[in-house]
């Protein structure tokens, strides 16, 4: 099915997604940090979806799509198409499910996100993300085998799975005054508005992206879907080309505003999760601390939460990317 063809999710989706993950999703912690505070002169609340379960916040929208399946299209399988976070997660959740799996990932996908993807279980078919279309792919196997497409983030049970990651941080942290969520192709933030809607109404909510792949900010400026090639950035799974028919008006409608972040900022907050709090997050994943950073001087004594949204970067890269101190 295309994105025209679901009706967008809303707050309630989120709720009942949240139910129906309980038991399977972690329910990751909250960190803080007093070292942190003092460095960015506000409170920091960090949801860890780095320690979710397949390294990222993406099981829970995986998990809960694959949940909501028909128990016929549940035995005839599904077919992903990621970069590498939500590919894993499609792998674990089908293997535990016993839903056949295929995924369509890019041939220069880390290493170890292909590795982890095939170690769960699932098909792997590769392909070259700068000459060949994914979602071409994933169509052309689902008319062949009869699979359902499960998307990475322009579905409505994959965004309301995504949203119970902040509903958590609401619910754990308390009032914030701002959140700071990674984007790509806006699962993650589309969902994590919806949550707010109903968590947190007063809360400002930062999409930031990176800066060679700003699409989402220039989308939001245009009032329009705007469309770029492959960016070229440290934060693979943020090498989306343009936001999705579902996330985009959820964004447009209900964000406070898109920032866009250097890769150089980026490896700076690597480094700083890594020294103060100890967990090690892959670049996609600490877009959102950039963000906050770029804004410390807006955010001086006030209750900021962060998402981290994954894990998955090998300590050797993190080591080779991180200044010697």
């Amino acid at each position: 099915m295309t994105p025209e063809a679901f009706t967008s999710p809303d707050g309630a989706a989120v709720v009942d997604a949240a139910a129906r993950l309980r038991g399977r999703a972690h329910r990751t912690p909250v960190f803080t940090s007093r070292l942190v505070d003092r460095l960015c002169g506000a409170g920091f609340y960090f949801k860890c979806e780095n320690l979710q379960r397949a390294g990222a916040f993406k099981f829970r929208g995986a998990c809960n799509a694959l949940l909501k399946l028909a128990p016929a299209q549940q035995r005839a399988g599904v077919v992903a198409f990621s970069s590498g976070n939500h590919a894993q997660a499609v792998a674990l959740a089908a293997g535990e499910l016993g839903i056949p799996a295929t995924i369509v990932m890019p041939l220069d996908a880390p290493a170890e996100k292909l590795a982890a993807t095939r170690s769960y279980g699932a098909r792997v078919i590769t392909y070259d993300r700068y000459r060949e279309n994914r979602e071409d792919i994933a169509r052309e196997l689902s008319t062949r085998e009869g699979l359902a497409v499960l998307p990475p983030f322009d579905h409505p049970d994959v965004i309301a799975g995504q949203g119970t990651a902040a509903l958590e941080l609401f619910e754990d942290a308390g009032p914030l005054d701002a959140l700071f969520v990674p984007l790509g192709g806006g699962g993650l933030l589309a969902g994590t508005l919806l949550a707010s809607g109903i968590a947190a109404a007063g809360c400002a909510v930062y999409g930031v992206e990176p800066a060679a792949g700003d699409d989402g900010r220039q989308s939001l400026r245009l009032g329009r879907i705007v469309s770029i090639p492959v960016p070229r950035t440290l934060a693979d799974g943020a090498q989306t080309q343009a936001l999705g028919q579902l996330t985009f008006p959820i964004i447009r409608e209900r964000v406070t505003d898109i920032l866009a972040v250097e890769d150089e900022a980026l490896v700076e907050a690597m480094g700083i999760l890594a020294r103060h709090l100890k967990l090690l997050v892959e670049p996609t994943g600490c877009l959102g601390l950039a963000g906050a950073c770029s804004m410390a001087p807006a955010l001086a004594g006030r209750r900021v939460g962060v998402i981290l949204s994954g894990g998955n970067v090998d300590p050797a890269r993190l080591a080779s990317l991180l200044p010697r101190r």
